[in-house]
């Protein structure tokens, strides 16, 4: 375990019960954000192949320039 992730255990040793709530909802929303994140990087990977012809064309190549 990394110096960070212990000073942040301790921390949250040292918050009153009722906020532990709130701090496993934020992280929740953390992970879910980054789920999101990661879901949006991999459709656009994933629809690179399709687009590649419209993009990649030589019309326009005087584009790719700017």
């Amino acid at each position: 375990m990394s110096a960070n992730e212990q000073s942040l255990i301790e921390k949250i040793r040292q918050l009153p019960p009722q906020r532990l709530a709130e701090v496993e909802d934020f992280v929740d929303f953390l992970r879910a954000r980054e789920q999101e994140r990661a879901l949006v990087h991999a459709a656009a990977r994933a629809s690179e192949p399709a687009f590649a012809k419209v993009w990649e064309n030589q019309e326009d190549e005087v584009y790719d320039a700017l």
